[in-house]
């Protein structure tokens, strides 16, 4: 069975920090173009980090840039997202994505082949 499974969320203060994983089964991260999506509430999905297909070059959304770190571990198949310097409007249902081509672009598809469930982060003192 194809999937992506997030892990690693929940309720951090602010300044806080938090990793979020994300492991892929049925078939190989490599092949693919990754990264983490969140959906605030009232608000539309938007791409947060995302790593290209080959090269392994980042994007960051200007909002987390300096805060958060995306990495692919290709040894256990499964991608992270660190969150340091938590801020309240970080709090969403974050979302982790993989995109099956060379996509080679600066910045995050905008759709992507296979979707995890999502996880809730939620910022707050």
């Amino acid at each position: 069975q194809l999937q992506l499974v997030e892990s690693g969320g929940g309720l951090v203060q602010p300044g806080g920090s938090l990793r979020l994983s994300c492991a892929a089964s049925g078939f190989t991260l490599d092949n693919y173009a990754v990264g983490w999506f969140r959906q605030a509430p009232g608000k539309e999905r938007e791409g947060v980090s995302c790593i290209r297909t080959k090269g392994g070059k980042t994007y960051y959304a200007d909002s987390v840039k300096g805060r958060f770190t995306i990495s692919r571990d290709t040894a256990t198949n499964t991608m992270y997202l660190q969150m340091n310097s938590l801020k309240p409007e970080d709090t969403a249902v974050y979302y982790c994505g993989a995109l099956l081509g060379n996509y080679d672009v600066n910045g995050c598809p905008d759709a992507m082949d296979y979707w995890g469930k999502g996880i809730l982060v939620t910022v707050s003192s």
